[in-house]
């Protein structure tokens, strides 16, 4: 039996490419669009467009600068069809002016103060017996639950939210697209 040496060249290549492959997992795409490692939160964000409603929040409630900030945070980020499952014209009354503070409080109960990817999250459930509980930037309490693969979110208003993009790595810390905008207890 002989080998061509052409045949080893594309065996090796090939065994180099599925080695380097399993060693590097690319950032998913959110909203069809590439997210970069090096990029920050808010220069991944604004390429989203499932996200749109979420960057004009955080513009009106000023808090683009801190999210460019070092950090790390890791951002639980709704899509725009979160926003529009709220009630009608909620987003639209959260975004004027004189509703500043309440907008800045539901938009910082989904920011947590360190660099958490889902097996980080994975392994705190399971330390703490099933439900881990944090606290956000905002001061919000919420409990994070996983199921396999799949985390859940648990505001205090007792909504749950889905993490349905896990581990979008920026350059100061990590987005997880969730599907429910998080609320505080009112």
């Amino acid at each position: 039996m002989t080998i061509s040496l052409r045949a080893l060249a594309v065996a090796a290549t090939l065994s180099l490419v599925s080695i380097s492959g399993a060693a590097y997992a690319e950032n998913p795409m959110v909203g069809g669009m590439p997210m970069y490692e090096n990029k920050d939160i808010i220069d991944n964000a604004v390429t989203s467009p499932d996200h749109t409603t979420l960057v004009a929040a955080v513009q009106a409630a000023g808090l683009v600068e801190t999210l460019k900030g070092a950090g790390p945070f890791t951002v639980l980020a709704p899509t725009n069809a979160a926003f529009e499952a709220l009630p009608a014209g909620t987003v639209e009354n959260l975004l004027k002016p004189e509703n500043k503070e309440m907008l800045t409080k539901i938009l910082t109960c989904h920011v947590i103060a360190a660099k958490a990817l889902s097996t980080d999250i994975g392994k705190m459930v399971m330390d703490d017996g099933g439900t881990h509980e944090v606290t956000t930037v905002g001061g919000c309490k919420i409990w994070l639950k996983t199921d396999g693969d799949k985390v859940t979110i648990t505001d205090e208003a007792g909504g749950v939210a889905n993490v349905t993009i896990a581990d979008v790595v920026q350059s100061n810390g990590v987005i997880h697209v969730i599907d429910k905008v998080l609320l505080p207890k009112m």
